[in-house]
C-alpha cells in the first residue's frame, strides 16, 4: 500500500549543495556520505555533515546501476534511516529541524530523485505538523475519533419513523 505524501514542514527545506546560500536556509546539514566533488568546504558554507543518515554505499551503487530502482530505493533507505547509526543521526536532525530552519544539502544532478528528497519526506512523516495547519487522521501520531454514541432515548418517549 502506498504511503500518502508527509505535510510539507516549513522549517525543513533541500537544496543542491551547489547553490548559493540562503538567508533562509537556517542550519545547512549535508546528506551525502561523500563530500561534493570540486567544492571547498569555505564556499559551501556546510553547518554539519551527517555521513551516517546518507544511503549506504551498496545502496547508492544499486541506485546508480538502475534508475529504474526508484521505489526499491525509497523503501530500502526508509528501512536504512531506522537501523543504527541512521537512527541516532536521524534523532539528531529531527531535535535541529525543531530548534529552527534546517536545509538539507545534497549533490546529485537530479533534482527530484535523490537521497535528500527522500529523507525530507521520511523526517517530514515523524515530525508534527506545522504550526497553524490542521492535522488529519492521516497525518503521523494522529488517532481517529471514535464514533459518536448513538443517542439514548429517553424511556417512555415516542419513536419517530
Amino acid at each position: 500500500m502506498a504511503r500518502k505524501p508527509a505535510a510539507r514542514h516549513p522549517a525543513l527545506a533541500i537544496k543542491r549543495v551547489y547553490a548559493p546560500p540562503g538567508a533562509g536556509d537556517g542550519m545547512r546539514v549535508l546528506v551525502d556520505r561523500l563530500w561534493p566533488r570540486g567544492l571547498s568546504k569555505d564556499k559551501a558554507k556546510i553547518d554539519l555533515w551527517l555521513r551516517d543518515i546518507a544511503p549506504s554505499d551498496a545502496l547508492r551503487r544499486r541506485l546508480h546501476a538502475n534508475l529504474e530502482a526508484w521505489d526499491a530505493f525509497v523503501v530500502d533507505y526508509g528501512l536504512e534511516l531506522a537501523q543504527e547509526p541512521a537512527a541516532s543521526a536521524a534523532r539528531d536532525l529531527l531535535a535541529r529541524i525543531r530548534q529552527g530552519p534546517v536545509t538539507l544539502l545534497y549533490a546529485g544532478r537530479n533534482e527530484v530523485r535523490n537521497n535528500a528528497s527522500v529523507l525530507k519526506a521520511w523526517l517530514e512523516a515523524r515530525l508534527p505538523s506545522a504550526p497553524g495547519r490542521r492535522q488529519t487522521a492521516a497525518s503521523p501520531g494522529v488517532r481517529r475519533p471514535k464514533a459518536k454514541a448513538a443517542k439514548r432515548r429517553r424511556p417512555g418517549a415516542k419513536v419517530s419513523a
